[in-house]
């Protein structure tokens, strides 16, 4: 199956493919000014495609769930574009943008973004138009308090909205949103139960990466401690029918993505 980015055809439904974080911000919650500045985002960005990542996802624009706070969408551009431009001249690897201003998102597609990765949990026009008219890849997330039975409604009633707006299904990818606004047990269940509300003919992302459900869960109160529960919630999520895993660690985490792409073949053959 294919997720139509731009210029980019990105196969999914087999092997998963690992979409590495690249955090250009001095607050995020897990490693806030580690790569803040552009040759140190560069750098980084690089150094996960080296490591294994089929795509990078880079963000200005911290959304911890407190002690931020918000940019503008000037500063968020100032801060991406020394950075985007950069990468790209170095890598083909497909490039998403984690922001909800429709500005910076076309902005980022002209120096050479392929994804938009929205965690509004709003559709709208604007930001509609934009991907419509450079035929970018949109990740659609819930964004809000729910289980299974919210997520899956979200994600029903998202496929009818971008079919109204003119947005072809295979730019489309969805993320359930763990974390953002949600009970740590309805995070856990949303991992458990992809198989429950993920929509046919769709990749599905998942984005748990030293969140606090993994915290919670697995008793580290550190988020850069948490990768080996991070693992585990991957190798459910992978077995569950998960296509793209956002994370940190790419070099540490690829091994359990593979382990658990291994068992899932295994599975497959009876």
């Amino acid at each position: 199956m294919i997720w139509k980015c731009t210029d980019k055809n990105i196969e999914y439904g087999d092997k998963p493919l690992v979409m590495g974080i690249v955090n250009v911000t001095p607050d995020s919650f897990s490693d806030g000014g580690d790569h803040f500045t552009p040759e140190a985002a560069v750098e980084y960005a690089l150094k996960l495609v080296e490591n294994g990542a089929d795509i990078l996802d880079f963000g200005a624009q911290s959304t911890r769930p407190w002690g931020y706070t918000e940019i503008s969408p000037i500063e968020e551009m100032d801060r991406l574009e020394p950075v985007i431009s950069k990468v790209r001249a170095q890598t083909d690897v497909p490039i998403s943008i984690d922001t909800y201003f429709p500005v910076v998102a076309l902005n980022t597609i002209e120096w050479g973004a392929n994804i938009i990765n929205d965690v509004s949990g709003v559709i709208t026009e604007k930001m509609a138009k934009v991907v419509r008219n450079n035929q970018a890849g949109w990740i659609i997330m819930h964004n809000g308090a729910g289980g299974v039975d919210e997520v899956h409604k979200f994600f029903d009633e998202s496929i009818n909205k971008c079919k109204a707006l003119g947005i072809d299904k295979s730019q489309i990818c969805f993320d359930m949103g763990i974390g953002f606004g949600k009970e740590r047990v309805q995070d856990l269940a949303l991992i458990s139960r992809i198989s429950d509300y993920k929509p046919d003919g769709y990749p599905l992302l998942l984005g748990t990466s030293r969140k606090r459900v993994i915290g919670e869960y697995g008793g580290e109160s550190v988020p850069k401690n948490r990768d080996y529960g991070n693992i585990a919630a991957d190798t459910a999520a992978i077995l569950g029918g998960a296509d793209i895993i956002r994370l940190h660690n790419v070099k540490a985490e690829k091994q359990g993505i593979d382990m658990a792409y291994a068992i899932k073949k295994m599975q497959s053959k009876g």
